[in-house]
């Protein structure tokens, strides 16, 4: 990066599949500028055929999620000063998942752990039921909101070290969404969601490194739920019901 000609060059990751290679590129210079912007600039003015994701710019859609000197982050959120390390910005797709094209991954194997973990809200009532009234005070519901607002950006997947080292792990992602369906008193498969969640890839796999929740930009707590599934694991496993 050189401030004083207006200038930075940027690194960008170019290829398909697992073939390619960093392309550099050289890019203006402007105040408040996010990572986000940088490849909006070079698929617009330097190179039409890059790809990427992106869809709402201000943190809601988690879409532009990409490696940026080698940490996961939001780009749109991400700002060039903050993150540039002695001169350096190198932006690379999302680790853990396969590539598709530049900057795009396929984000099927995260999705498909949610549906192995259970991650799926099963009723258990039907529509002529009456709706049964949920103490938003108690503990149950308490730990089902915060493991909600997981926007499924895959920031912590790309951060997990045990989904590196172990593909058939579920990752935080998965594993907090069926914590939060865990506490939910109106979800009728707790029993099939703990059986799931406690097999080779899941809860009991994870090494507590805390790096899904340095990175998660919505500053969930993932280790936190995966924790609370081996508790519940443990105490189904040992038949002493629910805690």
């Amino acid at each position: 990066m050189n401030d004083s000609t207006g200038q930075m060059t940027v690194q960008v990751w170019r290829g398909r599949g697992g073939d390619g290679d960093f392309a550099s590129y050289e890019v203006p210079r402007r105040d408040s500028q996010t990572v986000l912007d940088v490849v909006s600039w070079v698929q617009q003015y330097s190179d039409p055929s890059l790809s990427y994701r992106f869809a709402c710019r201000v943190g809601m859609c988690g879409s532009c999620a990409m490696m940026v000197n080698g940490r996961p982050r939001w780009t749109c959120r991400t700002h060039v000063d903050k993150v540039a390390e002695n001169g350096r910005l190198e932006i690379a797709p999302l680790r853990n998942l396969p590539v598709v094209k530049d900057l795009v991954v396929d984000m099927a194997p995260f999705f498909d752990k949610w549906i192995e973990a259970e991650g799926v809200f099963h009723p258990s009532a039907t529509r002529e039921d009456e709706i049964p009234r949920i103490d938003p005070e108690s503990e149950l519901r308490l730990s089902a909101d915060q493991a909600t607002e997981c926007i499924n950006c895959a920031v912590c997947y790309a951060a997990c070290d045990v989904v590196s080292s172990n593909p058939d792990y579920l990752g935080p992602a998965a594993l907090n969404r069926a914590w939060s369906l865990v506490n939910d008193e109106k979800d009728g498969a707790r029993a099939a969601r703990l059986d799931a969640v406690s097999g080779p890839g899941g809860c009991h796999n994870c090494h507590s490194h805390q790096s899904c929740v340095e990175y998660c930009p919505s500053e969930l707590v993932p280790t936190a739920s995966i924790a609370g599934l081996k508790r519940e694991t443990t105490r189904r496993l040992l038949g002493l019901g629910r805690r």
